[in-house]
């Protein structure tokens, strides 16, 4: 027969436990069913055949009871039932569990529930912040970057130096026609004259431009030109003359008319105005030679 005090006089005051932490002040246990995490009679799982707890799984609350009908088999030793979320419906289904338990195991059972769902909420609230992430620094790996780098940029000075005083020799033709020297140097070389002979051959079209717009000049007019203008000039006024006089006329003919008989049906006709045009031909003098 289970004899709880038998077991509490074993394990708790003369013989070794596993699971007990001694200190100078207090003594500890470590068992995961333990309801205060205290080592003494009324708290210790292993000595209590009636006895209830709260673990947490995975963000989930449950209540843990035993009772000394299932002693005798240890798969089904532990009865649990899931709580709510809800913080007072899960006190109110503690209360309907433990109705006829001792008070004292009913009252920490509250206890420790209350403090699993602090700490939850604690947690729900540092993952929703942002938080720093502590990366660790490899200082060795550092100074062997840092000492590659300054190796490779010393390198790549050394090349473009060397590149540039073989195309200077290769410019001045001081090793005549015989070459032994990468290709990948000869092809940059012949990319900058293309560049360079293109810069210059826009910058010639350019000045070409500028020169073909501000190419504007004033010319004297020749003595031809001029008696040509005075000719026109003439012949304008002449017309001119000839067109008033007309309209003298015509004006005296349509008060006659009116006067006694009626006008003709259709258009007048005017007379075209009497142009002259002088034609002048310059003929060269003719000069005699003389016979010797």
């Amino acid at each position: 027969m289970h004899s709880d005090d038998v077991v509490w006089d074993t394990l708790g005051n003369r013989q070794f436990c596993s699971y007990k932490i001694t200190t100078k002040t207090q003594n500890f246990c470590r068992n995961e069913y333990n309801l205060t995490g205290l080592c003494n009679r009324s708290s210790c799982p292993l000595a209590n055949s009636q006895y209830a707890t709260i673990r947490e799984e995975k963000g989930r609350c449950y209540l843990y009871m035993k009772t000394i009908e299932r002693a005798a088999f240890p798969r089904r030793l532990w009865e649990r039932v899931l709580l709510s979320k809800n913080y007072e419906k899960a006190l109110e289904e503690i209360d309907e569990n433990l109705i006829y338990w001792p008070r004292f195991i009913r009252h920490k059972c509250k206890q420790r529930f209350t403090k699993i769902t602090q700490y939850l909420i604690r947690i729900r609230k540092l993952t929703l912040k942002r938080q720093r992430k502590l990366v660790p620094l490899r200082r060795k790996i550092e100074r062997r970057e840092k000492r590659r780098e300054e190796k490779a940029l010393i390198a790549a000075q050394l090349d473009n130096a060397i590149e540039k005083e073989l195309l200077e020799r290769l410019k001045q033709d001081t090793y005549g026609d015989i070459y032994n020297f990468p290709i990948h140097a000869f092809d940059k070389a012949l990319q900058q004259q293309d560049a360079e002979s293109e810069s210059e051959s826009d910058a010639e079209k350019e000045e070409d431009d500028d020169e073909d717009t501000d190419n504007r000049e004033f010319v004297e007019a020749d003595d031809s030109d001029l008696s040509d203008f005075e000719d026109m000039d003439k012949l304008e006024t002449s017309s001119e003359e000839e067109q008033e006089k007309e309209e003298e006329v015509e004006k005296k003919a349509s008060h006659s008319k009116s006067k006694g008989k009626t006008p003709l049906k259709g258009p007048a006709r005017r007379k075209r105005p009497y142009i002259e045009i002088e034609y002048e031909e310059e003929t060269e003098p003719t000069t005699k030679t003389k016979a010797a």
